[in-house]
């Protein structure tokens, strides 16, 4: 048996060998993707400006990471921080982490949610709560967690908000409580 011979038995070994191997994994369709395995895309470090239905800024965003779901096309955000214009300056919101819904008419911070008014507001208000849901095209707020409102000289605390941002009007729901403190001269 010459050299030849034994080469092309080899060869056609492995020509059975690979096409049997096809023929076997012919009605094997793609694995099914596990739920939230993966997203559509990942945005790092990045900055996002939102405009409502006029073309004016409804809300601008700014974070370390964002991730699009591909089952609803939500959005899930690393520590967000939002900035949402008001009549005179804007506020800021920060939290832990961000849920965006599909059609950006509503997005939910959770997790040591923080709240400054910024800008040439004389009354700075500042808002500190577990969780609250921004409605960016309206400039609302709201949350039915406990909520702690601190202006120069008083201390607002409270269960559930409602809040207009733009014209920074709050509403605490239920046991309120306010403390004035003194300012010192």
């Amino acid at each position: 048996m010459s050299w030849r011979t034994v080469l092309g038995l080899v060869l056609l070994a492995a020509a059975i060998v690979s096409g049997w191997s096809a023929w076997r994994m012919r009605d094997r369709g793609a694995a099914p993707a596990e739920a939230g395995q993966r997203s559509d895309y990942v945005l790092r470090d990045f900055e996002m400006v939102s405009l409502a239905r006029d073309g004016t800024e409804a809300v601008r965003l700014k974070a370390p990471e964002l991730q699009r779901s591909r089952e609803d096309e939500s959005l899930a955000i690393t520590e967000p921080v939002f900035l949402v214009p008001a009549r005179e300056g804007m506020w800021r919101l920060s939290a832990d982490r961000g849920w965006v819904a599909p059609g950006g008419d509503l997005a939910r911070l959770e997790g040591n949610v923080a709240g400054d008014g910024e800008g040439d507001n004389p009354s700075q208000v500042s808002l500190r709560t577990g969780w609250l849901e921004l409605l960016p095209e309206t400039h609302q707020a709201r949350t039915g967690d406990r909520v702690t409102l601190t202006q120069p000289g008083i201390i607002q605390t409270g269960v559930g908000m409602e809040a207009d941002l733009r014209n920074r009007n709050y509403r605490l729901l239920s046991q309120v409580k306010v403390r004035y403190e003194l300012s010192k001269r």
